[in-house]
């Protein structure tokens, strides 16, 4: 398996996920208000654990393009959540981001801390040209992460996606390897 390094921030760690973790994912993704806007519904147990077990099979292939991380508390080792990318295109350098949180952290900036060491990761170790990140425009939560990032809004898709029966808006947010740079992200 191609592991990913540590990724560390002030307050987490994200790592590979390990089989046992489908106990603590499943808190999250049985919660019908965490998954909402996800492009998932409410997953049993068992599916949680598929799901780990899947993301271990697409961290394998060299060289890796899916980095979908574990969020875990360094203060209590408590894992909050996943947060990861995906190289989406090689020859362009581009990738796409997501994060997902249990509910009882919303609102502390725990999203937004994952997400910008996974940005840092795309860009200054992977160095991709372009990170993306989509979210329907009634998650203000995840757009607003986004933006915390440097995201720019670069398109509102009007009902461009079918998720359980509904037809969803999209907004694309993107931000490029030189305003990275330019937000003071790229040095050491």
């Amino acid at each position: 398996m191609s592991s990913a390094p540590p990724l560390l921030t002030p307050r987490l760690q994200l790592r590979d996920f390990v089989e046992e973790d489908w106990r603590a994912t499943t808190r999250y993704e049985s919660d019908p208000e965490v998954v909402r806007y996800g492009s998932h519904g409410v997953r049993t147990p068992e599916e949680s654990r598929e799901y780990i077990l899947r993301v271990a099979e697409l961290s394998r292939p060299l060289p890796r393009r899916v980095y979908d991380l574990a969020m875990v508390r360094r203060e209590d080792g408590r894992l909050i959540g996943r947060c990861g990318m995906r190289v989406t295109d090689v020859p362009s350098r581009e990738g796409t981001l997501w994060y997902i949180l249990e509910r009882p952290s919303w609102g502390q900036g725990y999203a937004s801390e994952a997400a910008q060491a996974v940005m840092d990761f795309s860009f200054g170790t992977l160095g991709l040209h372009r990170m993306y990140a989509d979210c329907d425009p009634r998650n203000p939560g995840s757009y607003r992460v986004m933006e915390k990032l440097g995201m720019r809004r670069e398109a509102h898709f009007r009902e461009n996606a079918l998720i359980r029966g509904e037809w969803c808006d999209s907004y694309i947010y993107a931000q490029l390897e030189h305003e990275w740079r330019a937000r003071g992200r790229g040095r050491g």
